[in-house]
């Protein structure tokens, strides 16, 4: 014997190129860690820029009605954290990025309290 394992008898080694359609889609493509990463990024950079941009428009709708000068404040401020968040997200630190976007919310609920 030469040590090297014959695809034939082993199961678990087969050829990739003699591998039908099939056999290759029963692959996960979830187990690549690249995969995940990119996908937290992503996720962390789009919904902080969602964020952001709906405590601008909010600051902005607040600004031109009758409301404390806190309001839209307070809104403006949520806004810039969750755009400091998505920066950091999309730089790859989605655990601070999470934070962030939790204090930013809480910073434009607090604000909507003040109405």
């Amino acid at each position: 014997m030469s040590g090297r394992a014959d695809s034939d008898t082993d199961p678990e080694i087969t050829d990739p190129e003699a591998a039908t359609d099939e056999e290759l889609d029963d692959e996960p493509d979830d187990d690549d860690p690249a995969e995940g990463a990119r996908r937290a990024r992503w996720t962390a950079a789009g919904t902080g820029a969602a964020l952001t941009l709906a405590g601008l428009s909010a600051a902005l709708l607040r600004l031109t009605r009758s409301a404390p000068a806190l309001v839209p404040a307070a809104y403006a401020g949520g806004a810039a954290v969750c755009a400091g968040a998505a920066l950091l997200g999309a730089r790859g630190r989605t655990r601070r990025a999470l934070w962030l976007l939790i204090a930013g919310v809480m910073v434009m609920a607090l604000g909507d309290q003040f109405d």
